[in-house]
């Protein structure tokens, strides 16, 4: 079993993740202002199903991976620390847009939602960024069993997803039209993000494995 405190500092993690500006938070704000709130939840029920997905997946391979190939996990955790620096450039690049700025999508049917919001999330890299480089640095083998470490900061990680990702499509169309008309947030968005993707890359970085 994983410690309380652990799993809280995983939650803040995760916290900053899902925060960042990603494929899944775009979808979900443009879906929602699209469509409207009911729709948008149907999108979330998707993606949190690519979520439940990646753990299973998780589960099954990523704790015998890292013992069949050790070096694997160094590989791992710098792709992740790559990445991870790569979206906090992309949201402070020249030229780049806000999470806050939707695109306007066709009118789709509730089961197409649901699917489009599962394959928007799986094929998402960050959450496979999640996944596989950061969700192993909070994993003890001398606390038992991988299997039940890695269902429990999954079952944290979907928790603090849904969570924020509800309160997007609640409030998705109230918080675009108030920062569109004030454009230096957005600005000041994209450095927040910017910043807490580069601390997490940081952290990443001088991680040793346990």
């Amino acid at each position: 079993m994983i410690e309380l405190g652990t799993l809280g500092a995983f939650a803040l993690v995760s916290l900053g993740m899902v925060c960042s500006p990603g494929p899944n938070m775009i979808y979900l704000i443009s879906r929602t202002i699209s469509q409207g709130k009911r729709d948008g939840i149907i999108s979330l029920l998707g993606v949190i199903t690519g979520f439940m997905i990646y753990i299973i997946a998780t589960m099954l391979g990523l704790s015998f991976l890292f013992e069949l190939v050790p070096v694997m996990y160094d590989i791992i955790k710098w792709l992740g620390v790559i990445y991870l620096l790569w979206l906090a450039w992309n949201a402070i690049k020249p030229g780049a847009s806000s999470i806050l700025e939707p695109k306007h999508l066709a009118v789709e049917s509730p089961k197409k939602l649901y699917v489009m919001g599962l394959m928007t999330n799986l094929l998402n890299p960050k959450i496979a960024v999640l996944y596989v480089s950061l969700l192993p640095q909070f994993m003890d083998p001398n606390s038992g069993s991988l299997l039940v470490q890695t269902a429990q900061l999954g079952t944290v990680q979907i928790f603090v997803s849904f969570a924020v990702n509800l309160l997007i499509v609640l409030f998705a169309g109230q918080v675009a039209f108030w920062v569109g008309r004030r454009p230096f947030l957005v600005k000041i968005q994209r450095w927040f993000m910017a910043s807490v993707l580069g601390a997490l890359a940081i952290n990443l970085a001088f991680h040793e494995k346990k």
